[in-house]
């Protein structure tokens, strides 16, 4: 008891020297811990998409920096997961077997007959888009010229889009600025395929007493006059796929069609407004007319890809993520027949392949809870990478 009280009325004097012999010891306890071994990403080497197999599914493969740029600067990847591609300064995708089953039937096509229409469907974050991105880069890589609609949505949802009544269609509106900008993207994604192809346009195009682009102009021209000259954009845009489709008739290219959101082309209401203040509807928008114009099944030596979603539907059709509801009863009529491919939520392989990718990337510090990151966000893709994130 004597000894008790002599080492308190220490601790209460000299507290220091017994707080220095506890952290002392306990830094020395630290030290002796092994240090923490995050998991190692599952990776291929294959970076080329039409070499990509069920073998290999659940591994992420990169795209390089040059060819992300290109394909997709001005759209394609959601904004999450953009925002993560500059987080872990690569780009990075996981092979799934809804992009593998495509990718198999587009190496078997016979390219003479009319194109074949596939549809992606699921529920939302399942990863549709990212299914259509790893498929707009095997178009990239087989010399496919590319007609890309990163999301069909944004066109009609902004009210403060300038929208003009159309010159050359009558009851249609023109979206200038929209179409100046998807311009460019198509710009970007096939500029080293045009340079390379001799594509003379089949018509003059004369857009106003001083301005026109005569017959026999490279195709580029077409493109160039509508990001210089955007109140002739939409114009420009209706020119190209009109002329590209009579290119992949005669053989002189490849065309891979990719709309996301393609049901947005089949709702009943925009956010738009013409400038008397009359609802625009998606049917009276000369670019929905060239994109339903480039899906149909009357030309061949290409391919479409579309996706429906949710999130570019209708409000009477929620309650259900499946074609014929999101689609309607005339786009329905008008896509079939088509080829649906289901996008699903994450395997547990898929789900363990990407939470070792987080932790490689030092995103996550563990991932010792994988059971309840599964149970709270269903396996879905979208969800897990948000409830990942960083806020």
């Amino acid at each position: 008891m004597a000894s008790l009280c002599k080492h308190f009325r220490k601790f209460i004097l000299y507290p220091e020297h017994y707080l220095s012999r506890f952290y002392c010891t306990n830094a020395l306890a630290s030290s002796k811990q092994t240090e923490r071994v995050y998991s190692v990403a599952k990776r291929t080497s294959e970076n080329n998409p039409s070499h990509h197999t069920l073998e290999q599914l659940g591994l992420f493969y990169t795209i390089p920096t040059k060819t992300a740029d290109s394909l997709f600067k001005l759209g394609g990847f959601p904004k999450t997961f953009r925002a993560n591609i500059n987080t872990f300064g690569e780009t990075c995708l996981m092979i799934r077997s809804p992009a593998v089953e495509i990718i198999s039937f587009l190496e078997k096509t016979d390219y003479n007959k009319p194109v074949v229409r596939y549809v992606l469907y699921g529920k939302p974050g399942c990863g549709k888009s990212l299914t259509l991105a790893h498929l707009v880069h095997y178009a990239f890589i087989n010399d496919f010229i590319i007609l890309h609609v990163p999301w069909v949505w944004d066109w009609f949802r902004n009210e403060r889009h300038e929208v003009v009544y159309s010159a050359n269609h009558e009851g249609c509106v023109d979206l200038p600025l929209i179409s100046a900008l998807w311009l460019k993207h198509f710009q970007l994604q096939n500029n080293k395929i045009l340079n390379e192809l001799e594509l003379p346009i089949k018509k003059a195009y004369i857009w106003n007493q001083r301005e026109s682009t005569p017959a026999g102009s490279h195709l580029l021209d077409l493109v160039s006059h509508g990001i210089n000259r955007v109140k002739y954009a939409a114009d420009c845009v209706m020119a190209i796929i009109a002329e590209l489709k009579v290119f992949s008739k005669e053989k002189r290219c490849k065309i891979f069609v990719a709309v996301d959101g393609f049901n947005a082309f089949f709702g009943d209401h925009t956010n738009l407004k013409t400038p008397d203040r009359t609802k625009v509807l998606p049917t009276m928008v000369t670019l929905t007319k060239a994109f339903l114009e480039i899906t149909k099944q009357d030309w061949n030596n290409g391919a479409v890809v579309v996706t429906v979603d949710q999130m570019a539907a209708n409000f009477n059709t929620l309650h259900s993520h499946l074609p014929l509801f999101l689609l309607g009863k005339s786009g329905f009529e008008y896509i079939n027949p088509f080829l649906p491919i289901s996008v699903n939520e994450y395997t547990d392989m898929e789900l363990n392949s990407m939470l070792d990718y987080y932790e490689d990337r030092r995103w996550l510090q563990n991932t010792n809870g994988r059971h309840e990151l599964a149970f709270l966000t269903n396996k879905n893709p979208y969800q897990l990478m948000t409830i990942c994130g960083p806020y």
